[in-house]
């Protein structure tokens, strides 16, 4: 399964959900996503099938080890671009959350450790 945008904003939005929730249910998914239940419901399936995640009718999402590691590295990149957009570029907090969300998909991890590593240096 090729990694798209919409599938990584999915595996993402159930890793935060995992570190404020004990129960993640498809609403919240869909809330957090931004998309109707249906919609959400058919990504989810999608990612079951791809092993990202497990879920059976009526019960919790859970990502597997797999999908876990790329909700947290997308997750990861967000908030390193948030940090650098709000805090080195001084754009807005919602700009900068938004602008991150659409530039996490197309850094690399190279890219991504040397903003962290500027960062760093920046603030300090």
């Amino acid at each position: 399964m090729k990694l798209t945008k919409s599938i990584e904003d999915y595996l993402e939005a159930i890793y935060i959900l995992s570190l404020k929730e004990k129960d993640i249910r498809m609403k919240d998914i869909a809330r957090l996503v931004s998309v109707k239940l249906p919609s959400a419901t058919e990504a989810i399936n999608k990612l079951i099938k791809n092993g990202y995640v497990e879920h059976s009718p009526y019960s919790d999402v859970t990502l597997t080890k797999k999908g876990e590691k790329i909700g947290k590295e997308i997750w990861n990149k967000h908030q390193i671009l948030y940090k650098f957009l709000k805090e080195v570029l001084g754009i807005s907090q919602d700009k900068a959350f938004r602008e991150a969300c659409l530039i996490e998909h197309f850094i690399s991890d190279e890219t991504r450790e040397k903003l962290k590593k500027f960062i760093k240096k920046t603030l300090s």
